[in-house]
């Protein structure tokens, strides 16, 4: 780690650094663009990790609601009929691809086609 880098990383919040720790970790992945670089009605893939995962039926429809966080922004993703998904949890590292749409001002892919990323020690 450079100077410059020690003391950035000094002056930083813990949110600051996170973020930078994530920016650096999903541009790793290849083809995937940063989340805050998506644009409306295009196709595109994204990295990150899952901060939250939730349960939310929508007009009686059972529905896997996550959000996704790359150190640049954040992206719903929206599973349409489902009640869980086996290692879709928060904490996981995942790489996504889909349409993003606008939902009422937030990034958005339904039913996107995912791969889990391996956690440390896998």
């Amino acid at each position: 780690m450079s100077l410059r880098t020690a003391v950035r990383h000094a002056l930083a919040s813990a949110d600051e650094v996170a973020a930078d720790e994530e920016r650096h970790e999903a541009a790793g992945h290849r083809g995937c663009v940063p989340v805050s670089e998506l644009g409306d009605r295009r196709r595109a893939s994204a990295a990150g990790v899952l901060r939250s995962v939730v349960l939310r039926p929508r007009e009686g429809v059972p529905t896997v609601e996550a959000e996704l966080y790359d150190g640049s922004g954040s992206l719903d993703l929206v599973w349409l009929g489902r009640r869980t998904i086996a290692g879709i949890e928060p904490g996981r590292r995942i790489k996504v691809e889909g349409m993003v749409c606008d939902v009422a001002g937030r990034r958005t892919v339904f039913n996107p086609r995912y791969e889990l990323r391996a956690r440390a020690g896998e």
